[in-house]
């Protein structure tokens, strides 16, 4: 086992982490999932096909609420693990949580701006720059040294804990929320419940199989 920082087992008399079979979903391919997703979506808005049926704006809004979801499990868990696992993580993971925030406010300035306005089309450029790059520099150069590192129950049991930090997430960018846990941990749920509420009474679309296609 490594050194990964593994959300804690029921305690079970004579039972180790070893001994246990998880099923799930591995970390670092639902996060690989996310990028795809997140990469897609950004295409859909910038270069709409002639089959596109989505409206532009739901399309926005699942692209906002995506990343905000994924980057709040990345900095609870994938940054965690990196600081853990890898020598150097601790200067990737400070790297890349600084790239999260400059991501956050690109996103907030997208979410803030409307598609009439002159700025629009400059602010969803920058998003997709970020997105492109965060995802080379987490997908392509991170995941593969983590994949090295940690076992695959390691990463199941992060991979059920970030499927549980998606759904509680918040679905709008928050720049001024905490990036680390333990703090983003509980501010993150929090601010999503107030965030879920508005999705509600706007009827807005957060989620990608809810495009129409």
């Amino acid at each position: 086992m490594s050194a990964a920082p593994l959300p804690p087992l029921p305690p079970v008399p004579g039972i180790e982490d070893d001994d246990v079979d998880f099923g799930g979903y591995n970390m670092l391919d639902l996060l690989d999932e996310d990028h795809r997703q997140l990469a897609s979506l950004c295409e859909r808005l910038i270069s709409p096909g002639e089959q596109e049926k989505a409206k532009p704006q739901d399309i926005e809004d699942v692209l906002v609420a995506t990343l905000a979801r994924h980057l709040s499990a990345e900095e609870q868990y994938l940054y965690p693990t990196v600081k853990a696992v890898l020598p150097d993580g601790a200067p990737i993971a400070s790297q890349e949580v600084a790239a999260d925030a400059e991501l956050i406010l690109a996103l907030q300035r997208l979410h803030v701006t409307p598609a009439a306005d002159a700025s629009y089309q400059a602010a969803l450029e920058a998003v997709t720059s970020h997105v492109r790059d965060h995802n080379h520099r987490t997908g392509e150069e991170v995941f593969p040294r983590l994949r090295e590192q940690c076992t695959d129950t390691e990463l199941v049991r992060l991979g059920n804990r970030v499927q549980i930090a998606r759904g509680a997430a918040p679905t709008r960018p928050h720049p001024s929320t905490p990036s680390a846990p333990p703090l983003n941990k509980l501010v993150d749920p929090a601010v999503a419940v107030v965030d879920k509420v508005r999705d509600v009474l706007t009827r807005r679309t957060t989620w990608p199989e809810d495009l129409a296609s």
